[in-house]
């Protein structure tokens, strides 16, 4: 016990560290404040970790979650009770997200729309660091970031470029063994602040960070405002949700263990509810200080409580250090961290990547930058599921048998036909069985066989009492060969009574006997 105690503590407060400067950077971007950032990290991240599902896993401010809290604040104007009223919503759709226990669909979200999607959250986060890594406002618009990049580039504060490309250059090259025992975004922080400080660099810093805890912010709005804040929190919970539960499959990996996904939302939307009373950013499991906890040693929920822990401690101590951290210097470790959530598993092998999968992620990828991130995640989803109808129906064969046939091994009547389905008979595949269907003509009997389909959807269902009504009306008769949990399903559905328990068949030849074929 006591060995995993120092283990948690100590993979707890290394964590820590690196949470730090993420934490700073990430209250900044958002347009919240370092002070944001940094309560944000302290309040989700004993919360999750106390409550969630995920032992091993560290919570706090993310990448993706800045990007999309820094859109709300821009679309609320700045309003502080309005953006707690939406950080507070976000945080219950989570709690119902886990007692609706749809935790755990998240891992059938196709790999192409994870990459295109991380890949693009890394692109933006490294774009909304050009403005401060040249020394200029910062700027929450990825477009007019390019449209203004040549005068920006016209601009570049000299001052502001040395610290950034120093701290990029921290980050990028510091040796593994020096960075396993002194994370390099904190030797940038260790190294670069007093080095601004003692040149006296003119350049934009963190500015003043209360040393005492956070004031208290009461959420509210009114009813006409509530169409504007419900999807912006229903677009964060769904985003914190899809980030945190990667990070716990992630976990799950290093760990061998299984996380509890629906605990995990309900700890995570707890800990992001808190959040708004203190004015500070929600966030969701981070990938990065999960991995550092598991490294060092972490690997229960008191680990997760200990880097909260020494979070406070550290504000509480040393904000005076903090507050005069140089923008530019946090702009050139969250560049690396963009560079980090790109999907090089992906890039490294995108041109021999099937065609469709690679459209998929390009378009996600295009989606995420451009448009929206959580409109992104639903595009890709609706193009993979598309992707995924079209190949299944191509791979469904729908044949009509005419007189002979190797596998039934008996020649047909001139008024005996059989159309066989092999693969699944659902919406995608129904308009070609019917189209079959409308091939036998002159015909006075015809089998239908779906012994080889693996399931029915109410589509194929509809299709088939149509064909039959169509059929009846020509005089002909129709026999179903079936499985007996298909012939079942297709029974319980029968309210009008268009399938005749009597004309299913177990097997092909059962149902030839019944027209008066023999297969002897």
């Amino acid at each position: 016990m006591a060995l995993n105690i120092r283990g948690d503590i100590l993979g707890g407060a290394t964590a820590a560290v690196i949470a730090l400067p993420l934490a700073l950077a990430f209250g900044v971007a958002s347009g919240l404040g370092a002070t944001a950032g940094l309560y944000g990290a302290i309040i989700l991240g004993f919360v999750a970790s106390w409550l969630g599902g995920t032992p091993s896993q560290v919570s706090g401010p993310t990448g993706p979650m800045t990007v999309m809290v820094a859109a709300a604040v821009l679309s609320l104007h700045g309003d502080p009770a309005l953006i707690a009223a939406t950080i507070l919503l976000s945080g219950l759709f989570q709690v119902l997200f886990g007692l609706m226990k749809i935790g755990r669909f998240v891992r059938y979200i196709p790999y192409p729309v994870i990459s295109g999607f991380m890949s693009g959250i890394g692109v933006i986060i490294i774009m909304l660091q050009i403005n401060p890594f040249l020394g200029a406002a910062s700027d929450s618009s990825v477009l007019h970031i390019l449209l203004q990049l040549p005068h920006t580039l016209a601009g570049t504060d000299l001052a502001s470029l040395f610290l950034a490309a120093s701290a990029l250059a921290i980050v990028l090259w510091t040796p593994s063994a020096v960075s396993r025992r002194v994370p390099s975004p904190l030797i940038a922080l260790i190294v670069l602040t007093p080095l601004s400080a003692l040149l006296d660099l003119p350049v934009s810093m963190i500015g003043e960070i209360p040393s005492g805890f956070p004031d208290l912010v009461w959420p509210s709005f009114s009813l006409d405002q509530i169409n504007v804040i419900v999807p912006l929190a229903f677009t964060i919970a769904l985003l914190g949700t899809i980030d945190t539960l990667l990070t716990s499959i992630v976990a799950d990996s290093l760990t061998q263990t299984r996380h509890r996904p629906d605990r995990e939302l309900m700890g995570q939307g707890v800990g992001n509810a808190l959040c708004a009373f203190a004015g500070a950013i929600p966030g969701a499991g981070a990938t990065m200080r999960t991995v550092v906890n598991i490294k060092s040693g972490g690997t229960s929920h008191l680990s997760g409580m200990s880097h909260a822990v020494v979070l406070l401690l550290i504000v509480l101590f040393f904000a005076p250090f903090a507050s005069a951290i140089p923008l530019a210097v946090l702009a050139g470790i969250l560049i690396k961290v963009g560079l980090d959530i790109l999907d090089y598993r992906f890039l490294d092998v995108w041109k021999e990547s099937p065609r469709h999968d690679l459209a998929i992620m390009g378009t996600v990828f295009f989606v995420t930058v451009f448009i929206d991130l959580i409109s992104a995640v639903f595009v890709g989803v609706v193009l993979a599921s598309l992707s995924i109808v079209y190949r299944i129906t191509q791979a469904t064969q729908i044949e009509l048998v005419y007189r002979d046939d190797a596998e039934i091994a008996v020649n047909l009547p001139e008024h005996v036909r059989i159309i066989r389905v092999d693969g699944a008979f659902f919406f995608g595949s129904s308009s070609a069985f019917e189209n079959q269907v409308n091939q036998a003509l002159n015909i006075k009997t015809m089998i239908i066989d779906i012994k080889r389909v693996p399931f029915l959807d109410i589509t194929a269902i509809f299709t088939l009492k149509d064909l039959l009504a169509t059929l009846r009306r020509g005089g002909v008769e129709v026999y179903i060969v079936a499985s007996e949990v298909h012939q079942q399903q297709l029974l319980k559905l029968n309210v009008t009574q268009f399938f005749d328990p009597d004309h299913f068949c177990n097997t092909l030849q059962m149902a030839l006997k019944r027209v008066g074929n023999s297969l002897d």
